[in-house]
């Protein structure tokens, strides 16, 4: 069994989801803050933030990031990685994506592969932009949907498009599956098709999602949960708050013998 320390990542908004949704859904600077103290306190060490605009809208606005984690960098401190996203959401496109992540200058970023991976943008610009985050030691977590993208990075990789630096990799479970659920049997293709030296978390939807980390958790890998992707607990219930999910994923841990990484393992990992 595995006993390296267990990264567990809170992504407690989304792009998409709103107050509707869940009165505990955090959008604003100050519930963000509230929420990641929470989730630290129930042994999440990384933070995967999305932040909205005054409609409540996704968006990649850079004062609006630098508003947001200056709110929770004074709600946790060191304590936590603080990771934004720079997905498209159906309103960004490639070269504003990397315009805000090279603007901002993050700790830790989030970028999916195939949404940068377009024609404007060509391997030329995929070289020069992740040269730049390895350059910046940004801590750059590759988002990947399915196999296909994974074999993609690994060509990028093989070829030196992508030069060498501590990537950390997220398999997606189910994205595109009907009614977005996930089964842990969606990791199986990832498992057998890496091959390289990066670590790797997942990510899964709906209640599902517990055994899914679960599952990722026992094989070495690291987990996601939160609100973005799930609502509910293990045993189908409305989760009253996105700690409930963390709680539940530290309880996994220790189930399998592996203690919690803290953003200093995350740290030292990922030589930022």
């Amino acid at each position: 069994m595995p006993t390296t320390p267990l990264i567990i990542t809170s992504a407690p908004n989304g792009a998409y989801k709103q107050l509707s949704d869940h009165p505990a859904l955090p959008i604003t600077p100050s519930s963000l803050a509230l929420c990641a103290r929470q989730c630290l306190d129930a042994g999440a060490s990384m933070l995967h933030l999305h932040i909205r605009d005054a409609a409540g809208h996704h968006s990649l606005d850079v004062q609006g990031y630098r508003d947001a984690l200056s709110a929770v960098k004074a709600a946790v401190g060191d304590q936590m990685v603080l990771q934004v996203t720079s997905e498209a959401a159906r309103v960004y496109h490639a070269p504003a994506q990397i315009a805000m992540v090279r603007e901002l200058r993050p700790e830790a970023v989030s970028v999916g592969l195939r949404e940068l991976d377009q024609p404007e943008i060509g391997e030329a610009g995929l070289a020069d932009f992740f040269g730049w985050l390895a350059r910046e030691r940004v801590m750059t977590q590759v988002i990947l949907y399915d196999v296909a993208d994974l074999q993609r990075w690994q060509s990028l990789r093989a070829r030196g498009v992508v030069p060498e630096a501590p990537w950390f990799l997220l398999f997606v479970l189910g994205r595109y599956t009907a009614g977005q659920t996930s089964s842990p049997l969606d990791l199986v293709p990832f498992v057998h098709a890496h091959s390289g030296p990066e670590p790797w978390a997942v990510c899964a939807f709906g209640a599902t999602e517990h055994a899914c980390v679960t599952a990722a958790a026992s094989l070495g890998g690291h987990v996601r949960v939160g609100f973005e992707n799930n609502l509910q607990l293990k045993d189908g219930s409305r989760a009253p708050h996105n700690a409930a999910l963390v709680a539940q994923a530290a309880q996994a841990a220790a189930s399998l013998g592996r203690p919690l990484a803290t953003a200093r393992h995350i740290r030292e990992r990922f030589g930022a």
